[in-house]
């Protein structure tokens, strides 16, 4: 049985990101939005869900590339004075690792993410991770912490299969390919001990940013069983934030994608069914 979730990604993070995200949901096949609740379009994301009942929201964690929830003097060791994670993956990663007080500051961080998230009053879909740091042990397992303590049931598992990719186009698999998903069998064995679903297979990753109606069609067609989630990172127009931050993605196509009657059609003909995330932990 084939079952997809379709969502988009950095909800909040302008009003372009946030207008595609409602369009794309109101007149396309986007179910679940993952909102960065620093973002600084948050408000205008929170109002929009407010007013799509059955837009799925969740938490799209920040700890890398973006802006912190704490105030930069509580966390001095995770963020300068701007407030803003820095971008070094690397760096980031070994902190994470092994300073102690750098992990402190970053569970306070999180659980501060995970309480906005619940003041919002929406209800909490899922969990992910901007750029999937949560795939870091140390991050994973403090997402999961917190997300327990205020009702998470779901995690994005970034497991991207090779084989429907060199199937529905031009793809070259590498060695940090193959890395990223030995990282996700133990993030997955995380997420399962602590009872949570986790999706089997995700679709995004390597096509980040160009997801177009073409490759995202021809995906359709080769889905394999289970339950995948697709994600996109739709905007109605890329403004300068977008431009610096994602100066090659091609965030308009993606926004034209989740509207297309094609992804529909390429769904409905390969036999996947649309569902959520909250629909999958209910019928557990």
């Amino acid at each position: 049985m084939k079952r997809v979730i379709i969502s988009a990604d950095d909800f909040g993070l302008s009003e372009e990101v946030n207008e595609a995200i409602e369009i794309a949901h109101r007149d396309g096949l986007l179910s679940t939005a993952s909102l960065m609740v620093a973002g600084p379009a948050a408000e205008d994301a929170i109002r929009r869900a407010r007013r799509l009942p059955d837009l799925r929201v969740g938490l799209h964690l920040v700890a890398i590339e973006g802006p912190a929830t704490l105030p930069p003097a509580d966390i001095p060791l995770l963020v300068p004075q701007d407030g803003q994670f820095p971008s070094d993956q690397l760096k980031l990663g070994v902190e994470y690792f092994f300073r102690p007080a750098v992990r402190r500051e970053l569970a306070a961080e999180i659980e501060a993410q995970f309480r906005a998230f619940a003041l919002t009053g929406l209800a909490l879909d899922h969990a992910n991770a901007h750029k999937h740091m949560h795939l870091h042990p140390t991050v994973g397992r403090y997402l999961i912490e917190s997300g327990l303590r205020h009702g998470l049931r779901a995690v994005r598992v970034p497991l991207e299969p090779p084989q429907p990719l060199f199937a529905a186009g031009t793809y070259a698999d590498t060695l940090g390919d193959a890395a990223l998903r030995r990282w996700t069998r133990l993030l997955r064995h995380q997420a399962h001990k602590a009872g949570l679903v986790t999706n089997d297979w995700c679709f995004g990753l390597a096509w980040s940013g160009h997801m177009t109606t073409e490759r995202v069609s021809a995906l359709a067609a080769h889905l394999p069983d289970g339950l995948s989630e697709i994600y996109f990172h739709p905007a109605t127009a890329k403004n300068r934030l977008l431009e610096r931050l994602m100066p090659t993605y091609e965030h308009v196509a993606e926004f034209e994608t989740l509207c297309s009657p094609g992804l529909r059609a390429g769904l409905r003909h390969a036999g996947a069914t649309p569902t959520t995330w909250t629909d999958i932990a209910r019928a557990r």
